[in-house]
């Protein structure tokens, strides 16, 4: 399981943008974070055109099939849909990666349990 945003762990950092200026000017070696697929559909083909990586947030098994589709390096699934997605994700041999934000390190254990590829800590989401 990949932790992000442990303060024990160096680790990348999120990015949420909602404008193409945002993501202009976002640090160098972050991820784009988009919160919506379908409103920032937009912004994520621009993203996928210029190579950057970025993570989408899905409410959907559809959503997730698209956001894996569109090469997104990561997918936030919320705990009641983490199992469903992650076996999907195994199923089809996603190279994306299936992540939960959580609040705290009590929650790691929960996610594991779950088989989930990872969980974000609220620090690593700027």
């Amino acid at each position: 399981m990949t932790i992000i945003g442990h303060p024990w762990i160096a680790s990348i950092k999120f990015s949420r943008v909602r404008s193409k200026d945002a993501i202009e000017h976002t640090a160098s070696g972050s991820i784009l974070l988009f919160e919506k697929l379908d409103k920032d559909i937009d912004l994520i083909l621009y993203s996928q055109k210029e190579n950057l990586p970025f993570a989408i947030k899905i409410t959907t098994i559809e959503e997730a099939i698209f956001a894996h589709n569109l090469n997104a390096r990561y997918i936030f699934v919320e705990k009641n849909m983490a199992k469903e997605i992650q076996e999907i994700a195994q199923h089809y041999l996603f190279d994306t990666q299936i992540v939960a934000e959580i609040e705290s390190q009590d929650e790691i254990t929960t996610y594991v349990k779950l088989g989930l590829d990872g969980v974000v800590f609220p620090s690593a989401i700027e």
